[in-house]
């Protein structure tokens, strides 16, 4: 990866926390907020794969760890981003010539379940009591279904711009496939 494309990802990365913890916290529903933070991992494994989604991901669930208003334990979102970008990275085509919009879309809410469902159940674990167990499947369900409808507005823009900057000569020798 080079320098450019890095510094590129991390301000993409960066703009994507900012929006989601400060924005979209004001149109949350139910307590349950866009995930421009995941989608942009989702992305990234999507055209590059996971030999650069996966540290990216962890980085940006870290990030969203710390960020106020951040009131959990630090790593479940870099857990829960890190499983989510390897199975985004499994569903990477193998012609690199992008995914088509229904794969995209089963991804991003395959993931997105994913993702919050580590999230919640490791605060189920942990006893972080933000939200009770029987209302867990309800946040679960919300949470998808808020990222699959912002899916067609964020990741076409997102998938172009990544293919765009993602022509590298060396082949994807992430150990993620196959």
């Amino acid at each position: 990866m080079t320098l450019v494309r890095g510094v590129l990802i991390a301000v993409v990365i960066s703009l994507a926390v900012v929006l989601q913890t400060s924005v979209l916290s004001g149109f949350a529903w139910r307590g349950v907020v866009p995930d421009l933070a995941l989608l942009v991992v989702i992305a990234l494994a999507l055209t590059l794969g996971g030999r650069v989604a996966l540290p990216v991901a962890f980085a940006t669930g870290l990030l969203l760890d710390l960020v106020p208003p951040a009131d959990h334990a630090a790593g479940r979102w870099a857990l829960a981003l890190v499983l989510a970008a390897y199975v985004a990275a499994r569903f990477r085509p193998e012609d690199r010539t992008g995914p088509s919009a229904t794969a995209t879309v089963a991804t991003v809410a395959a993931c997105s379940f994913l993702a919050t469902s580590v999230f919640a159940l490791s605060g189920l674990i942990l006893g972080d009591p933000m939200v009770p167990v029987s209302d867990l499947l309800w946040v679960i369900a919300v949470a998808v279904a808020i990222d699959v409808l912002i899916t067609p507005l964020v990741m076409p823009p997102l998938l172009w711009w990544l293919r765009r900057f993602s022509h590298d000569p060396q082949p994807d020798l992430s150990p993620m496939r196959g």
